[in-house]
């Protein structure tokens, strides 16, 4: 009895999600892009086509964090060089982009960019936080990112308070997005290009 034109079913997960598996991964990451999903980088396809499918629903709100993209930076994202620029930024890959992938597992990946950083970090469930006890007047004192939510010796703030700061000091990001095992990382350092004590 039904019209047996056109797409009968246009909204059905499993439909959309055949189509998705049959993309390449580059493709589902542009897809996530405009679906608001962050934090695209260092998922796998698998991973990438339940986020675009849970997005595509309206469930994958919790996807963005806060799903408001802080932005670049002063610097596009490029790295800051300096007298004391450390050999660890020098073999690094300069990151640019929340789009832009590691050439291999493992690799050491620098960047100022501010989106790549809070991608980076929610997706570990880090939070944005100061060593207590090491500010300068009304100014943060040492950056850290909190994975674990348990010490004592970390004060959250705010993303806006810790690019600030990030900018203020020229800092650059240095980081890993999976060990060469291939298992997620959490390794980062944040580095000055002008002295030796970032």
């Amino acid at each position: 009895m039904a019209d047996a034109t056109g797409n009968q079913t246009p909204d059905t997960p499993d439909s959309g999600e055949d189509d998705l598996r049959g993309r390449k991964v580059p493709e589902l990451r542009d897809q996530a892009k405009e679906d608001g999903v962050s934090g695209t980088s260092g998922m796998r396809k698998d991973e990438l086509v339940e986020a675009i499918v849970e997005a595509e629903e309206g469930s994958g709100d919790e996807l963005d964090g806060s799903s408001d993209d802080v932005g670049a930076g002063p610097d596009d994202g490029k790295i800051r060089t300096g007298p004391d620029t450390s050999k660890s930024l020098k073999y690094s890959q300069e990151i640019t982009s929340p789009d832009e992938d590691p050439e291999r597992e493992g690799r050491s990946l620098a960047t100022t960019h501010h989106e790549v950083i809070k991608q980076w970090a929610e997706t570990r469930g880090g939070r944005p936080a100061t060593v207590d006890g090491t500010e300068h007047g009304d100014h943060l004192g040492v950056l850290r990112l909190d994975f674990t939510g348990e010490t004592d010796k970390l004060r959250h703030v705010s993303w806006d308070e810790w690019f600030r700061t990030f900018d203020e000091r020229q800092l650059n990001f240095i980081y890993q997005e999976q060990r060469k095992d291939g298992n997620q990382s959490t390794f980062f350092i944040l580095e000055s290009p002008n002295r030796e004590d970032a």
